[in-house]
Formats: structure tokens, C-alpha cells, sequence
């Protein structure tokens, strides 16, 4: 396509999944309940964090913020698709597009921003177990996930000014199944040399690796105080408080390494689209099934409301 001037930018084309005209309404399907199951599983655990008292303690009230920020976040992506399923339509205008790109980018860094505070809470409950009340107070809860909301919010704020300020496109097709950074800044024919050294810089050091070394530190004093437990029932206990989140961890890290710190290609892109479903739909999913299936008190807070709910109505 010809170079196209900003002018002439008011709408992009988003490319979807794939152009095979016999597998969008799978596809669509496919999503639909992705997104269906995001809404059931994470509702059901903030509804339960939210009206079980058992579960008023700050690890399940990180989870509940965590909850909020995967609805969030499938919904930012997702709804692309749905809509293209529903409409038939693949256009999206320009300031739709950067505020996708603006909210999916909040949206994961909350992400990381929660884990890591999570992983410090996991910290404090293993290695100063005797001061976790003390330390993770009411105060102290609030403050760290007030951080995490407005940090998360603050540090996406140069990417999508910097976006705003391209100049021309070469295409306003974007292959993806939503405006995602990457793809965007592929399109565009204006100098995208201070947008790309502030991804690497601020975007993979700061955003990403800091939470991920913060979450890595955490867990050698956490690991190192499970193998001084002279217990195996007490290592297993131990070992157990932690194990839902650092698989939600290894899950989440693993998909974004392979999306975003690998060089761009045009196989590459085709390759990142299956990960961003993935990251975008199958991650949010995974998130309450894995805290739920592995852990013992949100499955007694289900039973409790759910015998209640039954008795209710007998």
C-alpha cells in the first residue's frame, strides 16, 4: 500500500486471527467463550473474596485486584474480535486503536506490578511469619495496591504520546486481532527510534524485568527458608501457600518473553498473535481456575456459598 500522511490515518484495518473465511466463525466461538469464561472464573473469585470473611486477608485481597485487571484486560483485547464476529466489521478508528494500545499496556503492567507485591506478601507469610499481621496490615495492603494501580496507569503515558506523534504510515492494516505496540509501530514510516529505545529500555528493564527480578528475589528467601523447615509436612505447607502464585507467575513471564523479547519478523508476527490469544484469553482463564484448583480455602468458600445459596432456596 502507498504511503499514507497522518491526515489520511482516521481509521485501521485489523488484520484478525486469520483471513480464512471457514474459520471465523470458529474463531469467533473459540473467543466468545474464552471471554465468557474469563468473566465466570474471576467474578466468582472476587465474589467470594469480596462476601467470605475468611478470605479478608491481604493475599486474597491481591487476588481480587488481580481479578479486576484480567477482566479488564480481555475485554480490552477480546471485544475486538467479538465485535468483528457480530459486525462483520474490521475497522477501527484512530483513537480507539491508541486507546487500546494505551489500556492493554496499563493493564499488563498492573499485572506484573500485583505479582510482584503478591510475591511479597508470600515473602513476609514464609519468612516472618510470626509479624505477617503486623506487617501486612489493612494500611499497608492498600498503600501497595494504590501504588500498583497508579504506577500501572502512570508508565504507560510516553508509549501512547509517542505513538500519537507518528507522522505518516506505510498502511493502516494492522496484523493483529487488536492495536497492539509492536504491530502498530511496524506500520508506520516516521521515526520510531525513541518510541523503540524507550520499549527496550523502560518497557523490558523497568516494566518487566524489575517485577521479574523483585518476584525472583523474593522467592530465593522464600525457597531458602522452606529447606530450613526440618518438617516435610511443614515444607509441603509452606511450599503450598505459594505454589498458585508462582504458577501464575511462570505462566504469565514465560508469554510475555516470548512475545515481546524476541527480534520481529514476519513469521514472528504471525507467531505472536496465537501468544497475545493466549496472554490475552487463556491467561486471564487460567488465573482463577489455577487459585481455585490448588487452593483449599476458595474451595470451602465456594462450598460455603454455595450451601448457603441452596439452603436459601430450599
Amino acid at each position: 500500500m502507498e504511503q499514507l500522511n497522518q491526515t489520511m490515518i482516521t481509521f485501521f484495518i485489523i488484520k484478525g486471527i486469520s483471513d480464512v473465511l471457514e474459520l471465523q466463525l470458529p474463531i469467533f466461538i473459540l473467543v466468545l467463550l474464552i471471554y465468557l469464561m474469563t468473566l465466570g472464573g474471576n467474578m466468582t473469585i472476587l465474589f467470594l473474596v469480596c462476601l467470605d470473611h475468611h478470605l479478608h486477608t491481604p493475599m486474597y485481597f491481591f487476588l481480587a485486584n488481580l481479578s479486576i485487571i484480567d477482566m479488564c484486560s480481555a475485554t480490552v483485547t477480546l471485544h475486538t474480535m467479538l465485535l468483528m464476529g457480530i459486525t462483520g466489521h474490521r475497522t477501527i478508528s484512530y483513537i480507539s486503536c491508541i486507546a487500546q494500545i494505551y489500556f492493554f499496556g496499563c493493564f499488563v503492567s498492573e499485572e506484573l506490578l500485583f505479582l510482584t507485591v503478591m510475591s511479597y506478601d508470600r515473602y513476609v507469610a514464609v519468612c516472618n511469619p510470626l509479624r505477617y499481621t503486623l506487617i501486612m496490615n489493612q494500611k499497608m495492603c492498600a498503600i501497595l495496591a494504590s501504588v500498583c494501580w497508579v504506577l500501572g496507569f502512570l508508565e504507560i503515558i510516553p508509549y501512547a504520546v509517542l505513538v500519537t506523534g507518528f507522522t505518516c504510515y506505510n498502511s493502516n492494516v494492522v496484523n493483529h486481532f487488536f492495536c497492539d505496540m509492536v504491530p502498530v509501530i511496524k506500520l508506520s514510516c516516521s521515526d520510531t527510534s525513541v518510541l523503540k529505545t524507550l520499549f527496550i529500555v523502560e518497557g523490558a528493564v523497568i516494566l518487566a524485568l524489575g517485577p521479574f527480578f523483585l518476584t525472583v528475589i523474593s522467592y530465593i528467601f522464600i525457597i531458602s527458608a522452606i529447606l530450613r523447615i526440618r518438617s516435610s509436612s511443614g515444607r509441603r505447607k509452606s511450599f503450598y501457600t505459594c505454589s498458585s502464585h508462582l504458577t501464575v507467575v511462570i505462566l504469565l513471564y514465560t508469554t510475555l518473553i516470548y512475545q515481546y523479547l524476541k527480534p520481529i519478523t514476519p513469521e514472528s508476527m504471525e507467531y505472536n498473535k496465537l501468544l497475545s490469544l493466549f496472554n490475552a484469553g487463556a491467561v486471564p482463564v487460567l488465573n482463577p481456575l489455577i487459585y481455585s484448583l490448588k487452593n483449599k480455602d476458595v474451595k470451602a468458600a465456594f462450598r460455603r456459598k454455595v450451601y448457603s445459596f441452596v439452603q436459601l432456596y430450599k
